[in-house]
C-alpha cells in the first residue's frame, strides 16, 4: 500500500531550505498537520548549520487557501477559535517573526484567509505573475487572524487594509507590487527557479548581521525612536563583536567579495 504524501514537502539546496505546503487537491488549505509540520520544521531549521535561508511556498496551483474549516469543527458543528488559534497560527507566526534566519514566503498562487496571513508573515515576499491575495474572512463574517491585522495595515496603511479586509478584495501580483505586499513578482514558468536564485544570492549575506537586523526591526514596529536608537545601540555591539565584521573588514581592505559563508 502506497503511503499517503506528506503534508510538507523540505528539500535543501546550496543552503536554502525549501518547505512546500503539501495539500495541492485541497490549495493547499491548512489543517493541524500541515501546521505543526510547519512550525516543527522552522524550528528544526534554526538548529540546522547547514541553512541560511528557508522559503515557504506552495506545491500545485496554491500557496494555501487558508484554514481548512472541517478540520476546526467539532461534532457539533461549533468551533473553538480562540484555542485553535492559540495551538497552531500563533506559534507558527511567532515562530517566523522570531527566527534568527530569513524567510522568503514564494506565493505561487492563491493565499486566502489564514493563508494570506501566512503569505505576509515574511522577511521576503516574492510572488508569481499568477499570485493573488485574499483577506477573505468577512465573506463567512470572520475578523482578519494569524497576524493579518498586523501585517497588513503596516504595508499599506489601516484605512486601506480596513477596506480590502471588508470588501475581502482580490489582490493581483501586480497590483500587490504596487501596494508594497511584495517585493518582487516573477513568471510563473521560472518562478521557483527564480526564487531559488533570490534565497541563494541572500544566502551569501552575513547570516547574524540579518538575524540582528530582523531582531531590530521587529522591535523598532512597536517601540518609540528614542528606544529603537537604544536598541540599535546594543545591538550593533553584538554585530561588531562577530567574525562576520571581522571578514566584512578584511575583505573590504583587499578589496575582495567578503565571505559570509562560512559563518
Amino acid at each position: 500500500m502506497t503511503p499517503p504524501n506528506p503534508v510538507l514537502l523540505s528539500a535543501t539546496r546550496n543552503a536554502v531550505l525549501t518547505l512546500s505546503l503539501n495539500r495541492p487537491e485541497r490549495l493547499n488549505a491548512a489543517n493541524d498537520e500541515l501546521l505543526f509540520a510547519l512550525t516543527g520544521a522552522l524550528k528544526a531549521a534554526e538548529l540546522d548549520s547547514a541553512v541560511r535561508v528557508v522559503v515557504i511556498t506552495g506545491a500545485g496551483r496554491g500557496f494555501c487557501a487558508g484554514q481548512d474549516l472541517g478540520d476546526v469543527q467539532n461534532r457539533e458543528g461549533s468551533t473553538n477559535f480562540t484555542e485553535h488559534l492559540r495551538h497552531t497560527y500563533i506559534p507558527l507566526i511567532q515562530t517566523i517573526r522570531s527566527l534568527k534566519k530569513p524567510v522568503i514566503t514564494a506565493i505561487n498562487g492563491v493565499a486566502a484567509g489564514a493563508g494570506a496571513s501566512l503569505a505576509l508573515s515574511g522577511d521576503v515576499r516574492l510572488w508569481s505573475d499568477q499570485a493573488t491575495l485574499i483577506e477573505v474572512f468577512s465573506n463567512i463574517a470572520l475578523i482578519p487572524d494569524a497576524g493579518s491585522t498586523w501585517f497588513l495595515p503596516r504595508l499599506v496603511g489601516a484605512a486601506r487594509a480596513f477596506e480590502l479586509m471588508a470588501f475581502a478584495e482580490k489582490i493581483t501580483a501586480a497590483d500587490g507590487l504596487k501596494l508594497g505586499l511584495c517585493e518582487q513578482v516573477f513568471s510563473a514558468e521560472t518562478f521557483a527557479d527564480d526564487v531559488q536564485a533570490y534565497a541563494e544570492r541572500l544566502a551569501t549575506r552575513p547570516l547574524n548581521a540579518l538575524a540582528l537586523t530582523k531582531q531590530a526591526l521587529n522591535f523598532a514596529l512597536g517601540s518609540t525612536l528614542d528606544a529603537a536608537l537604544d536598541n540599535e545601540a546594543v545591538l550593533q555591539q553584538l554585530a561588531g563583536d562577530h567574525a562576520e565584521h571581522q571578514e566584512g573588514v578584511r575583505a573590504f581592505a583587499e578589496k575582495r567579495r567578503p565571505e559570509f559563508g562560512k559563518f
